[in-house]
């Protein structure tokens, strides 16, 4: 009976480790995908809105790999950017409206406006991570339409 009830002890010890230690690694990956979140969020007010590029490659690793066909990779690539912006569109301003965090993915839809004044575009940016520092980009735009075919907004 003795060994019985300590194989039972046992079991039951192993079970609630593991329930633990599941639990653990659960939260230290909400808080990962939190900072994630953090990083991108940062990294796009640095950038976008107050267009300090040396600033906002704070928040990218190593690499920065560009999936939109109109911007170069690397960080030269991204200050290019910037500072047509910075050029072009001094005052332009772009909006986070939501966030979605997946793992090492974080995804924002954003409304930018180039020109004060203007309908803007509808984006979804989507950026990868890799130990919490921005490693890939992709976007997809849609200029705002003056006309839509129904009353539902952009955003």
């Amino acid at each position: 009976m003795t060994n019985k009830f300590a194989l039972r002890a046992g079991l039951s010890a192993a079970i609630l480790l593991a329930l633990a230690s599941t639990g653990a690694m659960a939260a230290a990956n909400e808080a990962q995908q939190e900072a994630n979140r953090k990083a991108v969020l940062a990294f796009y007010e640095k950038g976008l809105n107050q267009k300090d590029a040396d600033a906002a490659l704070a928040y990218v690793g190593d690499r920065y790999v560009q999936h939109n066909p109109n911007a170069a990779d690397g960080p030269e690539g991204f200050k290019k950017f910037i500072g047509f912006l910075r050029e072009k569109f001094p005052n332009s301003h772009s909006e986070i409206k939501r966030s979605f965090v997946d793992g090492d993915y974080v995804i924002l839809h954003v409304h930018a406006v180039r020109e004060p004044g203007t309908r803007g575009n509808a984006i979804v940016d989507i950026f990868k991570l890799e130990n919490g520092k921005i490693v890939e980009h992709w976007d997809v735009v849609q200029p705002v339409p003056e006309n839509p075919a129904n009353n539902n907004t952009m955003f």
